[in-house]
């Protein structure tokens, strides 16, 4: 593994002699063992790296020739799996889902329907009914019953798809007929116009919860204006908060419009395996739509994101490409799922192969019992917080997630006229969550595979001493 020069690429790497096959056996259980010993010394020293890359950008091209990796990569990397990573949410791994990656990568399957590689097909369709099973999803979500499930990249993704199935399910009631032609060409092209996105306001005193009572006075105000209301996403762990949204009467106000409703639980979704969580998905049976990120908080590698449809073929017909090199007997035959028709891409690798080595290395209760653990360490901050007259939480604790800032009263008298209260409040929160992470509300988001109490603890102690010295330039 020569340097490379970033400038331009190498005509000829002189650090190893040439070679007429790219995958020599011998060399590629050389190089393989090499990178799983500098893999896992990277973690066995990965305290020693700041959490926050400390270099500018764009410090790489700066280097006329790498020397090696960890000299010129490592320090360029923000460091996710660093344990006194607390920041945005957890990007979890695992051996498992290492091992699940090498598979997939030395596989090199190109899924994009039931012929080009059964098993990849195969293989997500259990995993789907598996993880549906152990989330206790309406059997209407899973293959077992009329519903199924996809590996996407990203909750964006999901969100994308089933978007479009339910614009395509409502213009097929109405009639495409009925809608300006600048409008449909614009909604088959570009999707929805940003003018017709709702975003609904929220409150403190709902724990940031999204209000049916209020989704229903918008969707009958667009209504009144001639709109056709026909998407609801509704989501369980917001990303600021980890707020949870009300799904039955969410879904019941959705209902009697016959919009969709899509249910985004990225995150906390994961922890819904626990019984003790699974409350929060009540009233799932109501939507349509829902997805988790098995790559934030079950331990597998990024990208791993599982979406379930009650009703696979809206999607499959908003999403269907029917080339006519891609047509077989298994396709035509209507017995195999094609997930080509179930993503944006029309090529898909393997990502089942590391959510079922996941599965299977680890079992149920062994998975239950790491989220529990994040869940225990978040408690401990939350108490730690609790202790400090100084500072509050803000939103109730649901999961691992802390929102905690410095109290008003404790910064009010420290303002030099009421009129600054506000000013002096936001500075001092601000201040502190700039001191701390270089990015106020204050999130500590527990989950990183290798974080332990006590980097939790060190870590109100970092908040504190960055506190006391803010304090003291309003003394």
């Amino acid at each position: 593994m020569g340097s490379l020069n970033i400038d331009n690429p190498p005509e000829n790497n002189s650090a190893h002699h040439m070679t007429k096959n790219p995958l020599e056996l011998v060399e590629f259980r050389r190089q393989g063992h090499m990178m799983i010993d500098f893999i896992a010394d990277h973690y066995q020293n990965i305290q020693k790296h700041p959490v926050l890359s400390q270099v500018q950008p764009g410090y790489l091209r700066k280097q006329a020739i790498l020397q090696d990796v960890q000299d010129h990569i490592v320090p360029g990397i923000t460091h996710w799996q660093n344990p006194n990573h607390l920041a945005y949410f957890p990007a979890t791994i695992s051996t498992a889902g290492f091992l699940g990656e090498m598979l997939t990568t030395g596989f090199n399957v190109v899924g994009f329907n039931w012929m080009a590689s059964p098993t990849a097909t195969e293989l997500e369709t259990i995993v789907m009914d598996w993880l549906g099973d152990i989330l206790k999803l309406p059997k209407s979500f899973l293959f077992s019953d009329n519903g199924g499930g996809v590996l996407h990249g990203s909750t964006h993704e999901s969100v994308v798809c089933t978007m479009v199935a339910a614009r395509d399910q409502i213009l097929s009631q109405i009639g495409k007929e009925n809608i300006g032609n600048a409008l449909q060409k614009v909604s088959q092209i570009d999707g929805i116009h940003s003018k017709n996105f709702r975003a609904i306001e929220t409150t403190r005193s709902s724990s940031f919860a999204l209000s049916p009572e209020l989704l229903q006075l918008a969707i009958c105000s667009d209504v009144k204006s001639g709109l056709v209301p026909f998407y609801v996403c509704a989501t369980v762990g917001t990303t600021t908060t980890t707020a949870v949204d009300p799904l039955g009467p969410l879904c019941d106000v959705a209902k009697d419009y016959g919009m969709w409703v899509h249910v985004d639980a990225a995150y906390a979704g994961n922890a819904c395996i626990c019984p003790e969580f699974r409350h929060f998905i009540d009233g799932i049976e109501g939507a349509n739509s829902f997805s988790l990120s098995a790559h934030k908080w079950f331990f597998t590698t990024l990208n791993c994101c599982s979406l379930w449809v009650k009703n696979p073929s809206a999607l499959t017909n908003s999403m269907s490409v029917n080339l006519e090199g891609l047509r077989n007997k298994a396709t035509d035959s209507k017995q195999v799922v094609d997930y080509k028709d179930w993503q944006i891409a029309l090529t898909q690798g393997f990502p089942a192969m590391k959510l079922w080595l996941v599965l299977r290395s680890y079992g149920v209760e062994n998975l239950r019992n790491f989220i529990r653990s994040d869940v225990k360490m978040a408690k401990r901050f939350e108490g730690l917080v609790g202790m400090e007259k100084r500072f509050e939480v803000v939103v109730p604790r649901n999961f691992s997630l802390v929102c905690f800032r410095v109290l008003p009263s404790a910064i009010i008298n420290k303002a030099p006229t009421p009129s600054d209260e506000n000013r002096v409040i936001n500075e001092v929160n601000c201040g502190l969550l700039e001191a701390i992470n270089g990015s106020g509300l204050l999130r500590c988001a527990i989950g990183a595979t290798l974080t332990e109490e006590k980097h939790v603890v060190m870590a109100w102690k970092v908040v504190k001493e960055h506190a006391d010295a803010i304090f003291s330039m309003y003394c």
